[in-house]
């Protein structure tokens, strides 16, 4: 960096000793302090412009730092939410999957259907879950970090449709039930006339 800004000083100092016209008809006088003052202006000047260029590298390196933490806590939170749809989604068949089995309304041809219905979205949801831990840890899919964070979002909807479907399904049977429930105090109340 020293010998650029020596050329650029020696350069300046040879154009303003040859003049304006470049002839040899004498040399011009100059006042050497206004000379030497503008000689360290320019090494100033250098040094100066030294110091920004290193500042912008810094500067750069530094953003590309938080652009890869960003898209790391972006990742985190992604992949926290699909954990946790998938806990819903396990607490729930836990719970609601037993009341409606053993619900008394509930025919003996109808529970492995039912049962059959929850196990598919619980397998669907393992399977996400196994997929993700793959994506994040391998390096054998050869995605860019653009890539996996559009399948983890893919698989992060795919789990609130699954939590949505649960929660329709135990809705559903739980109408069901209740109906039946309703039809069969109708069918056996007695009667006082």
């Amino acid at each position: 960096m020293k010998i650029g800004i020596n050329k650029i000083i020696l350069t300046a100092i040879l154009i303003i000793t040859m003049g304006a016209n470049g002839s040899a008809q004498g040399m011009p006088v100059y006042d050497n302090i206004n000379f030497i003052s503008f000689a360290k202006q320019l090494l100033e000047a250098g040094k100066q412009t030294s110091n920004i260029i290193k500042t912008m590298k810094f500067l750069k390196k530094q953003k590309e730092n938080i652009e890869k933490v960003s898209a790391a806590i972006e990742k985190l939170k992604a992949v926290e939410e699909l954990i946790r749809n998938n806990k819903r989604l396990y607490n729930m068949v836990q719970g609601d999957l037993r009341d409606i089995l053993n619900s008394p309304y509930i025919q003996a041809d109808e529970v492995t259907r039912i049962s059959d219905s929850f196990n598919a979205i619980l397998d669907q949801a393992t399977e996400d879950l196994e997929f993700i831990n793959e994506i994040l840890s391998s390096d054998h899919l050869k995605l860019t970090d653009g890539e996996r964070m559009k399948a983890i979002r893919a698989h992060q909807r795919e789990s609130q449709e699954m939590v949505s479907e649960i929660e329709r399904k135990t809705q559903r049977y739980r109408d069901i039930i209740a109906f039946r429930e309703m039809q069969d105090k109708i069918n056996n109340r007695k009667t006082n006339y």
